[in-house]
């Protein structure tokens, strides 16, 4: 049952993640690419708003990346230890897992206080777009959220692998 609910928010997320790192790693290139040429064409020719964008490109790309840093297994972990010592492997996971955990948790808190505020800021706004900021800032809280259940997927199956083994 627990196993079924994983799968499905797995694909879910997985469908949101690629498709969502897609677009911004384009969007990005695009933009990027059309101020070069447009530079380099043309000597008066700029697109004034191409760096903001490929800034909250990065942004977006950087957050929404440690969630599939999670799903791929990916992340910063103690590598040397559980290699010289086996029997720490297991401990050692688990604590890695735990401590993404409570980082997931600050971000959701964190994240979810700074985009309250800059959404209650009218004025605050990206400098060429004018795009509200808050919209930026859904992605700490979103990105928070999406680790959280991720990383209890991996504990998940960890435990699974464990139980079988």
């Amino acid at each position: 049952m627990l196993r079924r609910v994983f799968d499905k928010v797995d694909r879910t997320f997985t469908l949101f993640e690629d498709w969502t790192l897609m677009l911004a790693v384009c969007v990005a290139l695009v933009v990027a690419m059309a101020n070069v040429l447009l530079r380099k064409l043309t000597s008066d020719v700029n697109i004034y708003w191409s760096d903001e964008v490929v800034r909250k490109t990065i942004y977006i790309t950087t957050y929404i990346g440690c969630v599939v840093a999670v799903r791929n297994r990916s992340l910063i972990c103690i590598d040397a230890l559980p290699q010289m010592l086996p029997g720490l492997k297991k401990p050692l996971a688990f604590f890695s897992n735990l401590v993404v955990l409570l980082f997931s948790v600050i971000m959701i808190y964190l994240g979810g206080t700074m985009t309250q505020m800059m959404y209650l800021d009218t004025y605050a706004r990206t400098p060429s777009l004018q795009i509200p900021e808050w919209y930026f800032y859904t992605v700490l809280p979103l990105m928070g959220v999406m680790m959280f259940l991720r990383t209890l997927m991996v504990m998940y199956d960890d435990w699974k692998e464990g139980a079988n083994s």
